[in-house]
């Protein structure tokens, strides 16, 4: 086939060595395992010669991969898709996506993974050599949840294939030769003589405002009624209908002021993690007891509704913040952090209690009627919406828990730091 500019080249490929090169792949972090170190074999194939302009293919075969699948679970039949990076260097640089198709055999615990091809294309934009050379690559398994296995080379690889790349003069490199012979001779005489006087003398820019404080988020100051928290890491231990789990996760809480009281917003930020399998309306409800400090004494109440429709699978799932109104019981500045987490799903509940917390905001108060501070320690969870919506609190998606995945009978809340598995028998999801 003709190999133009513009054209996908169809020359024979070379016969590229394998290539081998230590490795370390980082397993998913919902596995628990750690990284594991091996050899990478690869060979890298692509057209021996070509043209400037031309577009070639460039195909990464992996004949070893450096990791066996691990003794967790048998991988199913087209659920593994690698993706990769081939380093071009030489005559030009640059580097290559390359992807396979999501096309495997079945895969046994220990037992070597097996990927596809990846496959990539690269413009010829230069004459002279081109190398091409296997870097990092990514394994992502489909089922029963979305997880990846990153691996990147831990010494210096070497190419796996050279592409010889000459120009449309059929040369390889070097200086042209057809220099232009003639030049303009004439230069333009109508200048502009005038510069414009009328600068503009304010700036453009909004006016900056004040933000939320470090250490403790905003404190209730005279006439505010809004008050941003600070973002704190809260490490969790988890009680699960099959055991203990420990995860730590980014928890936020703001307030607004209403007359004496406060309505608050509990925020978990996490990454999103679509659904892998269908899930039905009103199945999955969170619920938190906000932790009191300083001047007033006890916990406030915090829940999100249930999840109004179902979500399909490969959806995300938007779990929406936790609200409730704080009434103070003491007058003084008092702090607020993130305490016992609650979700249930699915019929079956998980308690997660933090090994330590922080404050995330702290407020001036004023007690009122029925307060939090003293009695039974917990405060007012009026406000909250149950109506069974996805509440709208202003938030935007990055205040959002999206991270609910069900794994083979197994529900996990990763963004909230839970981890709720159901009983030994299938979930009935329809």
């Amino acid at each position: 086939m003709l190999g133009g500019a513009g054209l996908l080249l169809a020359a024979a490929p070379a016969q590229a060595a394998e290539v081998a090169y230590k490795t370390e792949c980082i397993p998913p972090s919902i596995s628990g395992l750690p990284p594991v170190e091996g050899t990478t074999k690869v060979e890298i194939t692509a057209p021996a010669e070509a043209k400037v302009g031309d577009e070639v293919e460039v195909v990464w075969k992996t004949t070893q991969a450096a990791s066996n699948n691990p003794d967790v679970l048998d991988l199913d039949k087209d659920t593994v898709k690698p993706t990769g990076t081939v380093k071009v260097g030489g005559a030009q640089t640059a580097d290559l996506a390359v992807e396979g198709a999501r096309s495997n055999p079945p895969i046994k615990k220990n037992s070597p993974m097996v990927l596809s091809d990846m496959k990539g294309k690269i413009k010829l934009t230069a004459p002279g050599e081109v190398t091409l050379t296997p870097d990092k690559y990514n394994i992502n398994v489909s089922k029963p949840i979305s997880t990846d296995t990153k691996c990147s080379p831990k010494e210096t690889v070497k190419p796996g294939a050279t592409i010889k790349v000459t120009d449309a003069g059929g040369t390889t490199g070097g200086l042209p030769t057809g220099l232009p012979t003639g030049l303009p001779t004439g230069v333009p005489t109508g200048l502009p003589t005038g510069l414009p006087t009328g600068l503009p003398t304010g700036s453009a820019g909004a006016t900056p405002t004040s933000g939320s404080s470090s250490g403790g988020g905003d404190t209730g100051g005279s006439g505010k009624s809004d008050f941003t928290g600070k973002e704190v890491q809260i490490p969790y231990k988890c009680k699960t209908p099959i055991g203990d789990k420990d995860a730590t996760s980014p928890v936020q809480i703001n307030a607004k002021k209403d007359g004496g009281n406060y309505g608050l917003t509990v925020q978990f930020k996490k990454s999103v993690m679509d659904s892998p399998a269908d899930i039905p309306a009103d199945s999955v409800k969170p619920s938190m007891e906000v932790k009191l400090g300083g001047a007033d004494k006890g916990t406030v109440h915090v829940e999100g509704p249930t999840n109004k429709e179902p979500i399909k699978s490969g959806e995300p799932i938007n779990i929406p913040d936790l609200t409730g109104t704080y009434k103070p019981g003491a007058d003084g500045k008092s702090t607020l952090s993130p305490g016992v987490l609650t979700v249930k799903a699915l019929g079956t509940t998980t308690t997660c209690t933090p090994s330590k917390t922080e404050v995330s905001l702290e407020i001036d108060t004023a007690a009122q009627p029925g307060g939090a501070a003293g009695g039974s320690g917990s405060g007012s969870a009026g406000g909250s919406d149950t109506s069974g919506g996805l509440a709208e609190t202003g938030s935007s998606n990055d205040g959002i828990l999206r991270a609910l995945g069900l794994v083979a009978g197994t529900v996990i809340l990763l963004g909230g730091a839970v981890f709720t598995f159901l009983p030994k028998r299938r979930a009935r999801l329809r």
